[in-house]
This record gives structure tokens, C-alpha cells and sequence, in this order.
């Protein structure tokens, strides 16, 4: 290493195991989140990123997260996402899909399964745990949307 440069032995990659995770994390009825990749954790400074369970046949309550985009990586089981205003619009996911959520969004996650959990990773563009929970009365039934843009018809 040479003088002033970095120590990437302690500055470099970090390994943050799975029976590490902070369940600490400002939470939404209804489902799980923990935290492994933060500021105290890892040294993040930009991104955030952890995990979510919800039960089976289970949905969590409305919220957005302020100015943070998120991701959600859905790891096993089939995630039913609403969002809106008053939750008019809703979309499914399953393994291997990604489903992103841009800033101030009101939105819900469903475990759209009633016999396995939900179990997904989450990653978001800032440090702040920012959940504002909401009281929406959810509009039924909601419109499906899929997704279609100029790559995906």
C-alpha cells in the first residue's frame, strides 16, 4: 500500500452474513425487514439494502419511503404489488423478477401466496430509514397493469 493511499484490507469488500442482519429497521405492519448493508454495518454511504419476509396470505400496510428510489428482488414465493394513490393499481412478480418503486410512491406489498412465505431482498438509493406509513381505504377491485415500454412488448 503505498502512503495515503486506500486500506482496502479494512476499506474494501465487505462480507455481511445472512445471521447478521439488524432486524432494528423501522417497519410496516405486516411484514419483516432487516438491514445488511448500512453505514455502521458495511460503510455504505449511498445505498441501503436487506431483506423482507411477509407470511403467507399476508399483505403489509400502505407506505412509501420519501425521496429513496427501491428495488425488490423477489427471492421465493409471489409478490402482488399495489400502488396508487388508493392502491388502484397492482402488478405480480415472482422469483427472479425485479420490481422497482420510485420516490414518494404509496404502495403495498401482498404475499400473494397462502401456503409459502414471501422472501425477497430489498436495495435503496439512500441511508435514511424512511417508511412513512399511510391510511388509504384501497380501491376494489385494482386495476393490472403490465409493464410495456419500447424493449418490452
Amino acid at each position: 500500500m503505498s502512503a495515503g493511499g486506500p486500506a482496502w484490507k479494512f476499506d474494501g469488500v465487505r462480507v455481511i452474513e445472512g445471521c447478521d442482519l439488524d432486524p432494528n429497521t423501522p417497519q410496516t405492519a405486516g411484514m419483516n425487514r432487516a438491514a445488511a448493508i448500512t453505514t455502521a454495518s458495511a460503510g455504505a454511504k449511498q445505498l441501503w439494502a436487506g431483506t423482507v419476509t411477509i407470511d403467507p396470505d399476508a399483505k403489509t400496510g400502505a407506505h412509501h419511503h420519501g425521496p429513496v428510489e427501491s428495488v425488490i428482488y423477489v427471492v421465493a414465493g409471489r409478490a402482488r404489488m399495489r400502488w396508487g394513490e388508493r392502491l388502484e393499481f397492482t402488478a405480480e412478480a415472482g422469483p427472479g423478477d425485479f420490481i422497482f418503486i420510485p420516490p414518494y410512491v404509496p404502495h403495498q406489498e401482498i404475499n400473494a401466496s397462502n401456503g409459502e412465505a414471501l422472501s425477497c431482498v430489498l436495495v435503496r438509493s439512500g441511508q435514511e430509514p424512511i417508511v412513512v406509513n399511510l391510511d388509504i381505504e384501497a380501491a376494489e377491485p385494482p386495476e393490472t397493469v403490465r409493464w410495456v415500454d419500447d424493449l418490452h412488448h
